[in-house]
């Protein structure tokens, strides 16, 4: 029965198999916390790019202090999974999801959510109300900083929308979130950083106003891998969300450079050679994503093609070597997060040698 097992070598993995090379991941984590920690500002890495409790904790380990998740499907899996510290980023709207978020809260009082309607704050507010459950869940506002995607405007409507959280007793008002997702790989580094600190004082500047309207305001959350380091110097920032920098992808790589590596691939196999520069391997839409535009070969001298659900081409213009039926190839995601939501299995290896075997904990997990 097929097994992969933890000292197995890479060549013996069947494919396509998602694989992470340990050393250029830990780098990656390494250079991140370099680069923030010393500026004070808290990291709460997002875990809708690894989907992952076991690298949750390896993050808290290196210094990052708990984590965000997108939706509450991802919240249920990760807390069941060890890991209760999260921010869930995205608004919990509908009864269904607001049951299953009490029930979430009542074994785990770690979460916190947002809100940026008084629609969500009310039926969250009843729902707590009604379960018996005395302890209010921490709520911070979702501010629109200039995605416009979620997010409460600026200004009076933020206002508005604190108050009436503030006369909900089961809601505890803690923070503001903004996530400025539009600037995230703009390839001008200068523009990029520009912008980002527009959408910073937006966002700084609403935190100040409630606090000056009475609000407690502890917590002000934003940024992502693009952006992180703009965020991080700008006061009244207290914590950021990076998520792809410990793998990365070509999309953020051609926005942001290099300073983190590709630290994760999809292992694959040459099925079939289609002419003298030509062949398919078994990766395909199934195994890569491509809203980000097409994965790309490690060795760069191959140039990847969507062929279906189940295939992908590799072609080559020159007199490079020939690839071979059987031939062993790494492909390099162009957006790691929705890439990662269709494996099951991390092999995490070092120097081609597996030392450890991490399940996709909250694949699927889009509720």
């Amino acid at each position: 029965m097929y097994a992969p097992k933890v000292g197995d070598r890479l060549d013996t993995l069947d494919t396509p198999s998602m694989v992470v090379d340990l050393d250029l991941m830990e780098s990656n984590i390494q250079k991140l916390m370099d680069r923030l920690l010393p500026t004070g500002v808290n990291i709460r890495p997002h875990l809708k790019t690894t989907k992952s409790a076991i690298l949750a904790k390896k993050l808290a380990a290196a210094g990052a202090k708990g984590g965000c998740v997108a939706k509450l499907s991802e919240a249920e899996v990760i807390c069941a999974a060890g890991f209760d510290d999260l921010l869930i980023t995205c608004e919990i709207i509908g009864p269904v999801k607001v049951q299953r978020l009490v029930e979430l809260y009542r074994k785990f009082r770690t979460i916190r959510i947002v809100i940026d309607s008084e629609h969500g704050a009310t039926t969250i507010n009843s729902a707590l109300a009604a379960s018996g459950i005395e302890e209010p869940i921490a709520v911070l506002i979702d501010l629109d900083v200039g995605l416009h995607r979620t997010g409460v405007a600026a200004g009076e409507p933020a206002l508005a929308l604190a108050r009436h959280i503030g006369e909900l007793r089961h809601l505890k008002l803690i923070g503001v979130q903004g996530y400025e997702g539009h600037l995230q790989h703009l390839h001008d580094k200068a523009d990029r950083e520009k912008q980002c600190l527009a959408s910073m004082k937006t966002l700084t500047d609403t935190a100040a106003s409630l606090r000056d309207a009475g609000f407690d305001i502890q917590v002000v959350t934003t940024g992502g891998t693009g952006t992180a380091e703009f965020c991080v110097t700008v006061p009244g920032v207290t914590e950021v969300q990076p998520g792809s920098f410990i793998f990365m992808d070509t999309d953020y790589r051609n926005a942001v450079g290099s300073f983190y590596s590709n630290s994760l691939t999809i292992l694959s196999t040459v099925l079939s050679k289609q002419g003298p520069k030509i062949v398919t391997i078994d990766s395909g839409l199934k195994s890569l994503t491509t809203d980000s535009g097409l994965a790309e070969c490690k060795d760069a001298r191959y140039t990847y093609g969507v062929l279906g659900d189940e295939h992908g081409s590799l072609s080559w213009e020159h007199d490079e070597p020939a690839l071979q039926v059987g031939d062993r190839v790494e492909m390099v995601p162009s957006h790691i997060d929705p890439t990662i939501n269709l494996h099951d299995v991390y092999y995490a290896h070092r120097k081609g040698v597996i030392e450890e075997i991490w399940p996709v904990d909250s694949r699927g997990k889009v509720q």
